[in-house]
């Protein structure tokens, strides 16, 4: 079975230097690498995370080839504007691959929940592992994405899910 680890986008600032968010998220996908994964990472453009010229995804990829990973290990980017794309995204990537497939989904841990309900709807039938990341945010930081997630998780438990 082919592992992919999934890294999803998270902010990074309007010169590209990526958030405490991205690299816990960006660490742990170097602690779980072995030689024959693959890696798949997330995240355009969007006014809440990116609005730099290069894709989040090109910033993540830099980090991780800066800290030894092989230009082999990955695969396209996702160029998502949100955690639904990143998984429609996703699996148009992955559906051009080998069916035997094990993915690690990796994101934090605030946003494990919604990221889990979105996933395992979008990519019903692949071997999912999920993993929410601590990072380390003040307690007012933490407090709206909390709300956010809440918010977005209420929507789609009334709205369903549209992708």
């Amino acid at each position: 079975m082919k592992e992919v680890l999934i890294v999803l986008g998270s902010p990074n600032t309007t010169s590209g230097e990526l958030s405490s968010i991205s690299t816990s998220r960006l660490d742990c996908c170097l602690d779980l690498f072995k030689k024959e994964s693959l890696v798949l990472c997330t995240g355009g453009w969007g006014p809440h995370f990116n609005t730099t010229e290069h894709s989040h995804a090109h910033y993540a990829k830099a980090y991780l080839t800066q800290k030894g990973l092989p230009e082999s290990a990955f695969l396209e980017f996702a160029l998502s504007k949100n955690t639904v794309d990143d998984a429609v995204k996703a699996k148009n990537i992955l559906s051009k691959l080998e069916d035997n497939l094990s993915l690690t989904i990796i994101t934090s841990g605030y946003h494990l929940e919604r990221v889990k309900m979105i996933f395992n709807e979008v990519l019903k039938g692949y071997t999912m592992m999920f993993i929410g990341v601590p990072c380390k945010l003040d307690e007012d930081e933490y407090a709206i994405l909390l709300a956010h997630e809440k918010k977005a998780i209420t929507s789609i438990l009334q709205k369903g899910l549209y992708y």
